[in-house]
């Protein structure tokens, strides 16, 4: 029997892009013939910055052991209103505009906790690894991040027993676009980036998300070999779209996700306040105060759903004529591929794309023929696209089969197997 135990912080009933991909792909190698056993945090005591409770707790052929924690976020949830913090801190402000109390909280966040406050659920999870390694025999681990403290977890391992890790890591590390909102001194981001080195060198083998993650850990860490990492990109379950969707009768442009101020959408904004034809804009997820407001100020109709279970979000995002894909306006986000982008192919409708046309969520659209990237400047280009998927003139292809999770998981057991 094949056995593998991956460590996870997020796992279902917690929201958020991070459940799906480890949820899609164990479902699927235990449908291979793994015997997966996952360890996660008990939600009772979990710090989650969303929950879904339309996600299944349970995969058919997955073990889950559940541990204690100790975190301190809820010392820190006492600046910020009771609120966890998100990616990007869009739940609670940026720069100056998050207040005196939640920079300090950040400032001790950031200098205090290192690489990050979920370091607290280690000790639990260390445990519970140690006992199921030695119970079941099990020889393969992966570690998935974030939050990166869990990467931590298989370097203590990997000590104490003769296993194979690997060390997945679905965002950058020390060069997280919203580093620089942790405040950093000049020891804490040398301790930060220490802890990331000796991860990716000791980790037996790498998985990241995207081409330029990988070059970009490369650049950071040129002691380690090309052929430590690997990418297996996000995808999605072709079980979650069984169900179709038709298109609302209003056209509508959606967005699904996170949404910043450094996500960029100045040149769209302008676009849709000179549009005279009225549409309506869909905003699935958290919307800073200000944004909406100038959304609002297009003249169109807006809809602020807040974040949704992930069925629903599907649901609301498949009635949508247009969907919005936006790369955060950050350095070196050439690499950045966020989870949204491989639903969005697998509910078949046009995608505008705003960020890096080079990059490498620009090359999967034009792989998957589903849509374009343009320049975060480029309203011209923006306005005639918009124009003519109303006209019926952009149609999406069906040349996403590669971002099926089923896909991925089978290219994963090779890996392990290796």
């Amino acid at each position: 029997m094949k056995k593998l135990l991956v460590i996870t912080y997020y796992w279902p009933p917690s929201g958020g892009a991070g459940v799906q991909r480890w949820l899609k792909l164990v479902k699927y190698l235990a449908q291979m013939g793994w015997e997966v056993h996952v360890v996660t945090v008990d939600p009772k005591v979990a710090t989650y910055p969303q929950r879904d409770p339309s996600l299944p707790e349970g995969v058919e052929g997955v073990t889950v052991h559940r541990t204690d924690t100790r975190e301190p976020y809820r010392y820190y949830t006492f600046f910020s209103g009771g609120k966890v913090p998100s990616a990007g801190f869009a739940n609670e402000g940026t720069g100056n505009n998050a207040g005196p109390l939640k920079r300090l909280a950040r400032f001790v966040r950031g200098n205090v906790f290192i690489p990050d406050p979920r370091k607290g659920w280690n000790r639990f999870a260390e445990r519970t690894a140690l006992d199921l390694i030695d119970r079941h025999g099990i020889t393969t681990v992966i570690t998935t991040s974030p939050p990166h403290s869990s990467q931590l977890i298989g370097l203590k391992l990997k000590q104490q027993r003769d296993i194979r890790w690997l060390a997945d890591m679905r965002d950058p590390w020390t060069g997280i676009y919203y580093a620089h909102e942790l405040r950093q001194t000049a020891w804490a981001a040398k301790r930060n980036l220490d802890l990331e080195r000796e991860v990716l060198t000791k980790a037996d083998h790498i998985i990241t998300v995207s081409q330029q993650l990988k070059r970009d850990f490369l650049k950071l860490h040129p002691h380690l070999s090309p052929e430590k990492l690997s990418v297996i990109p996000n995808g999605y379950d072709p079980d979650d779209f069984k169900s179709a969707v038709s298109v609302e009768q209003q056209f509508t442009i959606g967005y699904m996700g996170t949404i910043t101020p450094q996500y960029d959408i100045r040149a769209l904004l302008s676009v849709l306040s000179e549009m005279n034809d009225k549409l309506r804009l869909r905003f699935i997820g958290e919307v800073p105060g200000e944004l909406q407001r100038a959304l609002q100020s297009t003249g169109h109709a807006c809809e602020f759903t807040g974040y949704l279970p992930h069925d629903e979000a599907l649901r609301r995002a498949g009635g949508c004529a247009l969907l919005l894909l936006v790369i955060p306006r950050v350095a070196d986000n050439a690499g950045i591929v966020t989870g949204k982008v491989f639903e969005y192919l697998a509910l078949q409708r046009p995608i505008l794309g705003i960020g890096p046309v080079a990059g490498d969520a620009a090359g999967i659209l034009q792989e998957a023929g589903a849509g374009r990237m343009f320049d975060y400047a480029d309203a011209e280009g923006m306005r005639h696209f918009i124009s003519a998927v109303q006209s019926g003139q952009v149609l999406t292809s069906e040349n996403s089969m590669a971002y099926s999770r089923k896909m991925q998981a089978e290219l994963l057991g090779r890996l392990l197997l290796d």
